[in-house]
């Protein structure tokens, strides 16, 4: 029997901790029974962000990575924002990043993001809220754009996805808050 080298082994560790809280957070994405808020998405391949960035550079993420941040965040953020008893299931069928891959600046470049007013972000998506006596209070399809996302401040400049998620909490606002979710 041979050794294992240290640094292999260590990888091997975070690798498996990382697949057991991967599966542990799919898990825990979806939203149990008694979750007020359930997001799933559609076909992620064909997504705008998949299609278009499809290549092998080493700093581009599998979009479920991205998509569980999206959804984890839009399910903390919905269920301060949903009254008792509601229930929200979204699905996002489209999604494109802010910002894209420009592969004519030369290799050196192949593995960076350039953010301009240009590329801006862009979420598409289905959704479903449902009251407490199980009725559907509102349901529909939206097109989320933030043409001026570079002109607006940002809390968290450091996060990837800063920008789609200031794009989801405007539309939770403008959608659920007071007198935004048709039960006036």
């Amino acid at each position: 029997m041979t050794a294992l080298n240290p640094s292999v082994l260590r990888s091997l560790v975070v690798l498996c901790a990382t697949a057991i809280t991967g599966a542990a957070g799919a898990a825990e994405l979806k939203g149990g029974s008694d979750s007020k808020v359930n997001i799933d998405w559609t076909r992620p391949a064909a997504f705008s962000e998949s299609k278009n960035y499809a290549g092998t550079g080493l700093g581009r993420q599998d979009p479920d990575e991205w998509l569980s941040d999206l959804a984890n965040h839009l399910r903390y953020r919905a269920e301060r924002v949903l009254p008792e008893g509601d229930h929200l299931a979204v699905t996002f069928t489209n999604v494109q990043l802010a910002g894209t891959y420009e592969p004519w600046r030369g290799p050196r470049w192949d593995d960076v993001r350039v953010i301009k007013n240009i590329y801006p972000p862009r979420i598409d998506l289905k959704f479903t809220l449902t009251g407490t006596s199980g009725a559907v209070v509102r349901e529909g399809e939206r097109k989320l754009r933030d043409p001026a996302f570079m002109q607006r401040g940002i809390l968290n400049e450091t996060d990837p996805l800063r920008f789609e998620k200031r794009m989801l909490d405007d539309w939770l606002r403008s959608e659920f808050t007071a007198g935004g979710d048709g039960r006036d």
